[in-house]
């Protein structure tokens, strides 16, 4: 039986990845992606995605903005506290694996 909280999905690139070093100096990068939906509906379901190590420098390098990708990783809920002490709940995404769908291709 698989883990509860392992996700596989489509989505698509909302921001430009870039990368950034933790205290340890390992490469880590997190941008925000919306899950591919076929029905219509008025919420869109957007998701904070978190990759470390070389797959982030991969990520940094390949992908960029409306490109679709696969994900694989563990889903979570995190909380972030405003200024007016409000919490807003958001889910992340710590991916280990991705693989490209449709990718904007610039020629030069």
């Amino acid at each position: 039986m698989g883990d509860i909280n392992y996700i596989g999905g489509i989505v698509r690139v909302l921001e430009i990845p870039v990368i950034e070093l933790n205290k340890t100096q390992i490469p880590y990068t997190k941008f925000r992606v919306q899950l591919s939906q076929l029905r219509i509906k008025q919420s869109k379901t957007i998701l904070t995605v978190f990759v470390s190590g070389n797959l982030a420098n991969d990520i940094v390098k390949y992908y960029r903005i409306n490109d679709y990708v696969l994900i694989e990783g563990y889903l979570s809920i995190r909380k972030s506290f405003s200024q007016k002490s409000l919490t807003k709940e958001f889910l992340q995404v710590n991916v280990f694996k991705i693989f490209p769908l449709f990718l904007n291709i610039k020629s030069s």
